[in-house]
């Protein structure tokens, strides 16, 4: 354990996302290293991506106005809504050059275990959104694994009596992973190959 301002720094970092201690450790020392430009061009960066950066006030991804790049193309077909569960979906189905709809994030995934239910999601503004009877087909993109379909099926249910075609993305997805790590093709693949879901 090292003292003071040094392990305040590798504790902070440590609560970072898929970074451990010993990651956490050797990120520190290279901030020890780093010239002290370098620091601050870091800390700057952090402080103006809190400041500046929100989530789009239609479809909740990433912005730094009050809609997003995408909600603001017109050149999107307003007709069909791709679900994702986070921002970093949405940057894995846009690699693929595949869909030319609108998004909606919702913000995670059912899971009762760490006590994610329904009404801790987008739900209510996806609904919103499809009020107008704009929206033709809702697609499902949630991850492939045991909260991505147990949100999905839970959207199905819902959705489906409004008369809307529903489907999912197709196999081609490793169960149990997520969209984040899948290569253009593959996810591509998935888009092509979507099916409706019956519930």
């Amino acid at each position: 354990m090292y003292e003071g301002v040094v392990q305040d720094l590798i504790d902070e970092l440590g609560r970072l996302p898929g970074v451990g201690p010993k990651s956490a450790q050797r990120i520190a020392f290279h901030i020890l290293q780093a010239e002290p430009t370098d620091v601050r061009r870091l800390a700057q960066c952090l402080m103006e991506v809190k400041a500046k950066v929100r989530f789009c006030a239609t479809c909740g991804n990433v912005a730094q106005e009050e809609l997003c790049n995408i909600c603001r193309d017109p050149r999107r077909d307003l007709s069909v809504i791709c679900v994702v569960e986070e921002p970093k979906d949405v940057v894995a189905i846009e690699r693929t050059r595949e869909f030319r709809g609108k998004y909606h994030v919702l913000g995670g995934a059912i899971s009762p275990i760490e006590g994610v239910g329904p009404d801790d999601l987008r739900i209510r503004e996806l609904l919103a959104r499809l009020a107008d009877g704009t929206v033709t087909e809702l697609i499902l993109a949630t991850d492939p694994n045991l909260e991505g379909e147990a949100t999905a099926t839970y959207l199905a249910r819902m959705i489906k009596p409004m008369g809307l075609k529903v489907t999912r993305l197709a196999s081609g997805l490793p169960v149990g992973g997520d969209l984040e790590y899948a290569d253009e093709v593959t996810l591509g693949r998935a888009f092509e190959g979507r099916r409706l879901l019956d519930v």
